[in-house]
């Protein structure tokens, strides 16, 4: 039987760690700050305590996933577009974080969520002023160091499916060889029914086409897309 202590204190510990890795994103006003990072981390740690309180085949292996699942709809939300740049995409991924330091406390890993969290303050801070150098390199320095390829990906479905096709995307795309330069959506009227096309333009370093087909045919399974494509735009 469980008692009531066992089950307060790892929320306790999960809203707390997730409170820390959120004053960081709220300390440099980003839009999902220090109470979402700890409801994120509550939430997932809520799951994982269920799935072992309750007698059946609910692991938390399985609980987590579906963990993985539900945040990449958070995710989504919270990337914006500005002009050519693309904001919100750290700001999703330390979500994604913060899910897995709760699904660690629930497993009753608490050592292992809190070297998470540390190495999550980390690289949220240590990282900053490195990738402020690359990024105000000389764009021509930039191009003559590497061949750039870019890839145009599209996709039309259901209004209502329309968040979870954008976590597919992003997360078909989040590679160390590709980078994601836009993300998109527009409106479509067709048969009485709300549509939306999805478009993506994604930059590689080398040509991935096997990989961009992986990302378009695991999103053509999806059953409220109608259509999926890729293409290269120029190399």
């Amino acid at each position: 039987m469980w008692e009531m202590f066992d089950f307060i204190l790892p929320l306790m510990l999960a809203a707390g760690l997730g409170a820390m890795v959120g004053l960081e994103r709220q300390w440099h006003q980003r839009m999902a700050g220090l109470r979402t990072n700890a409801l994120v981390s509550l939430g997932a740690a809520s799951f994982t305590l269920m799935s072992m309180m309750v007698d059946g085949d609910a692991s938390p292996t399985r609980v987590a996933a579906q963990v993985v699942s539900g945040i990449g709809f958070l995710g989504a939300g919270v990337i914006m577009k500005e002009g050519a740049n693309i904001r919100g995409l750290n700001t999703a991924a330390t979500l994604w974080c913060s899910a897995a330091i709760g699904v660690m406390i629930g497993a009753n890993q608490w050592s292992g969520a809190l070297a998470v969290t540390i190495v999550i303050l980390a690289t949220n801070t240590l990282l900053r002023p490195l990738v402020r150098f690359i990024n105000h390199r000389p764009v021509e320095s930039v191009q003559q160091a590497e061949c750039w390829w870019q890839y145009r990906l599209e996709v039309v479905c259901l209004e209502t499916d329309e968040a979870h096709v954008r976590a597919l995307l992003l997360q078909g795309v989040s590679s160390g060889a590709l980078q994601l330069q836009k993300l998109e959506s527009e409106t479509l009227i067709q048969d009485k029914q709300t549509q939306v096309r999805v478009i993506s333009s994604v930059m590689a370093t080398q040509r991935t086409d096997s990989h961009i087909e992986r990302v378009i045919g695991r999103l053509s399974l999806e059953p409220t897309v109608s259509l999926a494509s890729w293409q290269v735009v120029e190399a």
